[in-house]
């Protein structure tokens, strides 16, 4: 049996930009992406704690160490700059597999959405 799992989280970071015309997905700073395991292209599903929206999109790298995270299209009719989100992806595994999987979770200072050392 293959199941959906938690494979990554970036647990509150703040948007720093929302570009209603841009073709879509969400870019996030290169650092943050590294920490929790993220790649360019990958699909995440975002929480917006600020108003409760959840919306899928894919992942932009963005410039590493610049503490960006930008909503992109028509997602960025779901948040505002200064908003709070959860940026969560998943993966399938074997059910024997995933009972001892462990996610990577990073939790980025939410002033500068920067790694904390």
């Amino acid at each position: 049996m293959i199941i959906e799992v938690l494979k990554s989280k970036i647990h509150r970071v703040r948007v720093t930009q929302a570009d209603l015309n841009y073709v879509g997905s969400i870019t996030i700073d290169e650092d943050l992406m590294d920490a929790a395991n993220m790649i360019a292209g990958e699909k995440v599903a975002v929480v917006n704690n600020n108003n409760g929206a959840r919306f899928e999109t894919y992942i932009i790298k963005g410039r590493r160490g610049s503490g960006e995270i930008c909503v992109n299209g028509a997602a960025a009719r779901l948040v505002s700059v200064g908003d709070v989100l959860i940026i969560i992806s998943y993966c399938h595994l074997e059910f024997e597999q995933a009972k001892c999987f462990r996610p990577w979770i990073v939790f980025p200072d939410t002033n500068t959405n920067r790694l904390i050392k």
